[in-house]
């Protein structure tokens, strides 16, 4: 069971959940010795029938808010800690706070509005599972290395003021998109533009990708001579040293 944001909450084979670009899976599991799977050793079974019942039967919309109190729309991580809530168990010991102005800002852009929340990787560390089986794709989380690095130099643009703009002169038509994109939601179907995603929003998210990716084109050519001057891998800290020399040749924020 897992939430899209392009077509909300759905029910996907083994298949289908790798087709996905995975960097890492971690199967985890409630621990036997919990009160409430002492009391009910059916739980988990339970709420995993009862994801799939409610993503099978009906739509549930993908949850742009991350507000994780309000199950009417649910986001990735959400999917997971309704289903367990209603049967007693309350996943996500600790939730993460978002407390940068600077990525506060632009996450507001995208559309999130509580900044207080379950972040995925919060429930590795959820005492009350313990990790049964992990599966890592080397090659993958190298891109990933990469993609950290470049992220972590943008947002420190965000705190000195860089904004997540758009092209205006683009909005009318990204508009008439969205509205094609909501008839095909009302089918089931999905568009260009996710279901609960502005037309301002999509060019933000497009204009963001972009700059992401040039950034870290230039970032992937500066690593790889890295290596080949040096004979290993960059460590992480000269990734994002050689994102900020790749951002500053990019031009800045531009």
């Amino acid at each position: 069971m897992e939430a899209h944001i392009e077509i909300g909450v759905v029910a996907s084979t083994v298949e289908q959940y790798l087709a996905d670009k995975k960097l890492r899976v971690m199967l985890l599991r409630p621990r036997a010795d919990l009160p409430q799977l002492q009391k009910d050793p059916m739980l988990p079974h339970k709420a995993a029938e009862y994801a799939y019942r409610r993503a099978t039967q009906g739509h549930v919309p993908y949850d742009f808010a991350m507000d994780y109190k309000d199950h009417t729309k649910l986001f990735c991580s959400e999917v997971a800690s309704e289903a367990y809530e209603r049967y007693g168990l309350h996943l996500w010991a600790g939730v993460s706070h978002i407390s940068s102005p600077g990525l506060r800002r632009w996450l507001s852009a995208f559309g999130v509005k509580r900044f207080e929340t379950q972040e995925p990787s919060d429930l590795e560390y959820d005492p009350q599972l313990v990790v049964v089986a992990e599966w890592r794709d080397p090659a993958t989380l190298k891109k990933d290395r990469l993609d950290n690095a470049v992220t972590e130099v943008m947002l420190e643009g965000a705190e000195k003021g860089d904004d997540i703009s758009y092209r205006r002169y683009l909005l009318p038509l990204a508009r008439i998109v969205k509205a094609y994109c909501m008839v095909l939601n009302r089918f089931g179907k999905a568009g260009p533009i996710p279901e609960g995603m502005s037309a301002t929003t999509a060019l933000r998210t497009d204009y963001y990708m972009k700059k992401h990716n040039a950034i870290e084109e230039r970032l992937a050519t500066q690593a790889e001579q890295f290596r080949k001057e040096h004979g290993y891998e960059a460590p992480y800290w000269e990734l994002v040293n050689l994102a900020r020399k790749a951002k500053e040749q990019r031009g800045g924020n531009g």
